[in-house]
């Protein structure tokens, strides 16, 4: 791709030229190389240097920093974890789970933190996010998750009533303040620049073709270091060593044209909100600082041998569904233009649960699998990492998630069959409880298929 602007509204309206940095074109010795230039692996490398500004760190990308998930996402910094509290307690004890959901919920101020201690705009506000209930079984499911959260007493979420929403149909929602909206390229371009200015280089246009214990090779040339971090996520599908460890998931955006301030008053959403429903096959939406819609989903299939293509970030139909869905949740649009469609895959791992990983003896380290959860979870990782890879004693390396190891995928075409049958029992699920006004049958199966 030779124009980045094409790749996301984001990537579109981001304060910066997107100029690819220069290549690597020699062999390099470093305290530390990172494999991916996304927020993985950038916020790695911005712990690190908390924890000892001594490290030589160079990072590695294909692209250009934040071409990935990092910089095409919905915008969401939100507290969620691929896996529910009530998964995490049943695989690893009440106090563990606990413990995740604190440290999610303090990653979204975090994030705000570290971008306001370095003047960075990234147009965070901490809004949270609402998750409408638009039919009697979506209802029961918003207060099924308030008396969960309520049971656990950490997650601080609320049921609103129906004369507090606006949504078109909508019965009521609930409400989690633990999440902030923000503009994804400007955070992951901005620390990329706020780290080069600490010392760390970054090469792009960087292709790696595979790593091991302390090396890292590209095409041309090779990367000794002490500690190779592996930040690839979705990507990851692309390198031998990782090739079934993760399964790229296409996910997809649309933005609108701006809206007046009258249009939003009757849409009822704040500035800073995020919002969502309960139905299986997931949408997710914000309004954008400058009063946009920007709103996606899943729904476009997974390809054979997981590979990830550049064609593949644009689905019609897909594209056409997420307008439908849109209008018929916010009538009061009426004909508003759809001005950028983008998408690009992010990374699931066999089990659904995230992971951030160290081992010592051979200088690896690694962390994804956030299943779209990743704006704010790659933040923990970052700092779980570095405090792993410094040997620090802290809190953050007893959470649950540290060194967790999840199966890899089943080889083809049985990873083919079960992916895409796993997205149609969504879409039957959705139909399915439309049409019988009960909770399906079909996502419960699905859930119990993923652990949760």
């Amino acid at each position: 791709m030779t124009d980045f602007r094409q790749l996301s509204f984001w990537h579109d309206t981001v304060p910066d030229d997107l100029t690819p940095r220069t290549a690597l074109d020699a062999d390099l010795d470093v305290d530390v190389a990172i494999v991916g230039g996304g927020l993985t692996g950038l916020w790695t490398a911005w712990y690190l240097l908390e924890r000892d500004p001594s490290l030589s760190i160079a990072v590695l990308e294909k692209e250009i920093v934040g071409f990935g998930a990092s910089g095409r996402n919905g915008g969401w910094c939100s507290a969620l974890f691929p896996r529910s509290t009530v998964s995490l307690e049943r695989a690893h004890g009440r106090e563990a789970a606990l413990a995740m959901r604190r440290a999610m919920i303090d990653t979204v101020d975090e994030v705000g933190r570290v971008a306001a201690s370095i003047g960075l705009d990234i147009d965070y506000l901490k809004g949270g996010t609402v998750s409408f209930a638009r039919s009697g079984v979506q209802l029961a499911a918003a207060k099924a998750e308030v008396a969960e959260a309520a049971v656990f007493g950490v997650d601080q979420v609320e049921l609103w009533a129906q004369d507090r929403v606006k949504a078109a149909g909508a019965l009521g929602a609930s409400f989690d303040p633990a999440c902030a909206r923000l503009h994804p390229a400007k955070l992951v371009r901005g620390l990329a620049r706020a780290l080069e200015s600490r010392g760390v280089v970054i090469y792009e246009n960087t292709e790696v073709t595979d790593y091991a214990s302390r090396s890292v090779r590209t095409r041309l040339r090779t990367v000794q270091c002490k500690d190779v971090v592996v930040a690839t996520e979705g990507y990851g599908a692309t390198l031998p060593a990782t090739r079934r460890r993760m399964l790229p998931l296409y996910s997809m955006m649309i933005a609108t044209e701006p809206l007046p301030d009258s249009i939003w008053d009757e849409i009822g959403l704040d500035h800073g909100q995020t919002f969502t429903d309960f139905r299986h096959l997931l949408v997710y939406g914000q309004r954008t600082a400058d009063n946009r819609f920007a709103f996606g989903g899943r729904g476009a299939r997974y390809h054979w041998g997981s590979s990830i293509r550049s064609e593949y970030d644009r689905v019609p139909a897909v594209f056409d569904h997420l307008r439908r869905t849109l209008g018929d949740m916010f009538p009061a649009i009426g004909q508003v233009a759809v001005t950028h469609r983008w998408g690009g895959p992010l990374g699931v791992s066999r089990d659904w649960h995230a992971t951030a990983s160290y081992d010592a003896a051979r200088g690896l380290a690694s962390a994804g699998g956030y299943v779209g959860d990743g704006l704010s979870t790659t933040n923990l990782a970052g700092r779980t990492l570095a405090d792993l890879m410094t040997g620090a004693d802290t809190a953050l390396i007893s959470l649950p998630w540290v060194n967790h190891h999840s199966p890899s995928w089943e080889p083809e075409p049985w990873r083919f069959l079960g992916a895409n049958a796993g997205l149609m029992a969504m879409t039957i699920a959705d139909a399915e409880e439309k049409l019988t006004g009960r909770a399906s049958i079909a996502a419960k199966l699905m859930r119990s298929s993923t652990g949760h």
